[in-house]
């Protein structure tokens, strides 16, 4: 199992070096990237991309021995104005051109909910909506596969992919080997299902696990009612079938943590693979 942490949880905002010198110190090697979480002092709007800015990334990553899991560009695909969907649709893209000399294996967003301020809307779970998602990434996943790229989608209960069956029918309606899932078991979860967590991963697992190529892991308590994000091992979630999983049929996957820190990172990693060992 390789194990790494968003940039965004691990240090500060900084420049570059600032960054990934504290990526390194900390000894992480896999991240999650996404510049504007994690970098200042450059205009990451469209426009402002280019090969050297690329190449320039991936030297100083290579310098550190740091790889790039993931580069986030987390969009909002249903946006329903659609000059601000456009917009998204076209960064999403600018970030697939550059990813390869960059040196990421792939560039991840979640699939949107249909409002402009990203609130939960009832028309998110919609025909419609999907619909719409399917239009964006259609655009997105004909960029990739003339790139080379590849697309991570990551399902999460309350945005457009909500539920296991819902990635499986996006999976096969989009049909192609330039996108993957990434999964987070967690973000799956809600206060109506909390109880069936584990038939909730079963069921991805099963209609898509062998599509996963990234995992985000993190632990959930309830708090009045609802569930609530926690540090790994701190919570209700089970990581047994998840691990085993990915020790039988992906062993080598990335798991990046969530809901953790420099100070706990190493520790988290431990006990993860002390389950991964035992499953």
């Amino acid at each position: 199992m390789n194990y790494g942490m968003r940039c965004h949880d691990l240090c500060p905002k900084g420049d570059f070096d600032t960054v990934f010198d504290a990526v390194k110190a900390h000894g992480v090697d896999q991240i999650q990237l996404a510049f504007g979480k994690s970098i200042e002092g450059y205009d990451f709007n469209y426009g402002h991309y280019s090969p050297g800015f690329g190449r320039m990334i991936s030297n100083k990553l290579k310098e550190r021995q740091i790889h790039v899991a993931i580069l986030g560009c987390y969009i909002n695909p249903v946006n329903p104005d659609e000059t601000k969907r456009m917009a998204e649709v076209h960064k999403f893209i600018e970030h697939l051109k550059y990813a390869k000399a960059i040196g990421a294996d792939m560039v991840g967003t979640e699939t949107g909910r249909y409002d402009v301020n990203f609130e939960v809307a009832p028309y998110t779970y919609t025909e419609g909506c999907y619909q719409l998602f399917l239009k964006s990434m259609r655009e997105i996943v004909s960029a990739a596969e003339k790139l080379g790229m590849i697309v991570g989608v990551e399902a999460v209960h309350n945005h457009t992919l909500y539920c296991p069956e819902m990635m499986k029918r996006f999976l096969d309606d989009i049909d192609s080997p330039n996108v993957e899932a990434i999964f987070d078991p967690v973000n799956l979860i809600s206060s109506e299902n909390y109880e069936k967590q584990e038939e909730i991963v079963e069921r991805a697992l099963s209609f898509y696990g062998d599509r996963i190529t990234m995992v985000h892991i993190k632990d959930f308590v309830l708090e009045n009612g609802r569930p609530k994000f926690a540090h790994v091992g701190e919570g209700m979630f089970n990581y047994k079938p998840v691990l085993k999983y990915l020790k039988e049929n992906k062993p080598y996957v990335t798991m990046l943590l969530e809901n953790s820190n420099a100070d706990r990172y190493h520790s988290d990693v431990e006990y993860l693979q002390k389950i991964y060992s035992e499953v």
